[in-house]
């Protein structure tokens, strides 16, 4: 990549900033005011914080009161894991990579069951069955976001292109071919995104056609209730919050790979407050939660036999 010499109004040569100042092949480095980045260090940095924190009271949470051990809150723990690895592994480089604008560290069905079938519920979803979808969850995401990176599918068919004109060292670019873009979007977001919704509104269906027979159990009618509000919350906070992102990504190959890096990065970080807004809902609409937490923040939880407390 060649290094372009600018001349300033004044007549002085200008060297651009670069990531790596004795690598002919580095990228250019756009370099914020001071002020700025302490700004977003700060920011960002919160954020981070605030996430790892919320989504370990709720791994803390599940983990620890019996009362809460259950497959349906064996799910909650899987993504709060999730969430919580956001939080300290994902935002903390993310931030280094968005702020310094190079990349200096080297070279993502449970309810149904509950309500369709409410009786079959328990026979079907047992721990074990749990256990089993979240290891299938976990291998696939995996498989497919280090398959995608490190056999280079993700440019597939554009190595040429991509080697030549995007690839420079300090960069950290999710750059990706049409086959590429439709592929990623389309497991990673759009088909769960279809399934989720075709699901809750399943959901909704069978939950308004046997809700007279459920009123008959009033307890389990207002955790089956809440519970289908507090899946449509997460639903929505999850399709709010990464849609922008996967738009771009998918129309980004198609109109010449014009969207700006700085909406894309920002896109990303919108994407990544997902994770920060999860313990938030269930703190909201669980009052077990939220007990939990009072438990877990007063350290009441070093407290002999704190695991069975019942939480109301």
């Amino acid at each position: 990549m060649d290094v372009q010499i600018n001349i300033s109004q004044n007549g002085i040569l200008e060297k651009p900033f670069l990531c790596y100042e004795f690598s002919n092949t580095s990228c250019k480095k756009f370099v914020y005011p001071l002020e700025t980045r302490i700004l977003l260090y700060i920011l960002f940095s919160v954020s981070s914080i605030v996430t790892i924190i919320g989504n370990l009271l709720v791994i803390i949470t599940v983990i620890h009161f019996k009362q809460l051990h259950t497959p349906t809150n064996y799910l909650i723990l899987s993504l709060a894991v999730a969430d919580l690895l956001v939080g300290g592994v994902v935002m903390p480089p993310s931030m280094l990579r968005s702020i310094e604008t190079c990349w200096y560290l080297g070279d993502l069905f449970y309810r149904y069951y509950a309500i369709c079938h409410p009786f079959q519920y328990h026979s079907k979803m047992t721990s074990l069955t749990t256990l089993v979808m979240i290891i299938i969850c976990w291998t696939l995401s995996a498989a497919l976001g280090f398959g995608m990176i490190f056999m280079e599918l993700n440019i597939l068919g554009m190595e040429d292109f991509y080697y030549e004109n995007i690839k420079c060292d300090g960069s950290c670019t999710l750059f990706q071919s049409k086959a590429g873009a439709i592929v990623f979007s389309s497991i990673c977001f759009y088909i769960p995104t279809f399934i989720m919704l075709c699901i809750y509104l399943k959901i909704l269906h069978v939950a308004k056609r046997q809700v007279q027979a459920i009123q008959r159990v009033n307890s389990e009618s207002k955790k089956e209730g809440k519970a289908t509000k507090t899946l449509a919350i997460v639903i929505g906070v999850y399709l709010t919050f990464w849609t922008p992102f996967f738009l771009c990504n998918l129309i980004d190959p198609f109109i010449g790979y014009s969207v700006p890096p700085l909406l894309f990065d920002l896109f990303f970080w919108v994407g990544y407050y997902n994770s920060t807004c999860n313990p938030i809902v269930y703190a909201f609409f669980y009052s077990w939660f939220r007990h939990a937490f009072r438990v877990i923040l007063s350290v009441r939880i070093f407290h002999s036999n704190s695991s069975r407390t019942i939480l109301l």
